[in-house]
């Protein structure tokens, strides 16, 4: 039977090496971070023209994933409404006098039939209406914001809009660029105006996940439950004004 050569060290070193090398040249080449600040924008019927450039001061930051969890958790916890009450033996209907003697029968010792271990007696420990609110500071909710829409751009969410002033309301203009935009019709898509629009959101009523907001009202939460996003030129610039009143509140 012939003997297998094993391949010494210096051998299997160079193997390696070259084939680190040649992975290294398969290797496709990474997107540049001007290029994801820059994304198309769409008119009306679905057609790109041109570029939106987005602001790097908003748009191009580091996620940080603590404080998105940490803001979305005081956001739904603030959201809640804890309504549940119960009545304590104090609360509940019943007479308050002793229900039998002390002694001299032979039962176990009761004063109130409005007690815990008889059957429309109080509760002990049950739940009370009551408000829990969680508190964020507001340079720490613009930072969580400015990383949500920083997230958004490397994952390549976000496409410029332009000509929502010109809608007339109907439905069908909505799912018309809805359809052209959208590969899938599951696609949850906010859509983020300058102000409030009510021709954009009457015609965006009766569509599946599709959601407006304007500028003033996007929170981390609503930003990243909806995997794409659809921006205006004016509304872009507008959040870009959330880095200077940041520096204008530290000096």
């Amino acid at each position: 039977m012939p003997r297998v050569k094993k391949e010494t060290p210096v051998q299997k070193f160079s193997i390696t090496s070259l084939r680190m090398k040649a992975k290294s040249r398969i290797r496709k080449p990474a997107v540049s971070r001007n290029d994801k600040l820059s994304v198309p924008i769409y008119s009306l019927a679905g057609r790109s023209g041109g570029t939106l450039s987005l602001s790097k001061e908003i748009f191009g930051q580091k996620v940080n994933k603590k404080l998105l969890a940490q803001a979305v958790r005081v956001y739904l916890t603030n959201r809640k409404s804890l309504l549940a009450s119960t009545k304590t033996r104090g609360e509940v209907e019943g007479s308050t006098a002793k229900i039998y003697r002390q002694k001299g029968t032979g039962r176990a010792r009761h004063g109130s039939i409005r007690a815990p271990i008889f059957v429309g007696g109080g509760i002990v420990f049950g739940p009370k209406a009551r408000k829990v609110r969680l508190d964020l500071p507001k340079k720490m909710r613009k930072a969580a914001l400015i990383s949500a829409l920083s997230a958004k751009t490397e994952d390549q969410s976000i496409l410029g809009l332009s000509g929502l002033d010109k809608l007339s309301g109907k439905t069908k203009e909505i799912a018309k660029l809805m359809s052209s935009l959208r590969k899938k019709k599951q696609i949850s898509t906010l859509i983020i105006t300058t102000d409030k629009m009510d021709n954009v959101v009457r015609g965006t009523r009766n569509i599946p996940n599709i959601r407006v907001l304007p500028v003033n009202l996007v929170n981390v939460y609503e930003v990243l439950r909806y995997k794409l996003l659809l921006i205006s030129k004016e509304a872009a610039e507008k959040l870009g004004q959330l880095q200077k009143e940041k520096k204008n509140g530290n000096t």
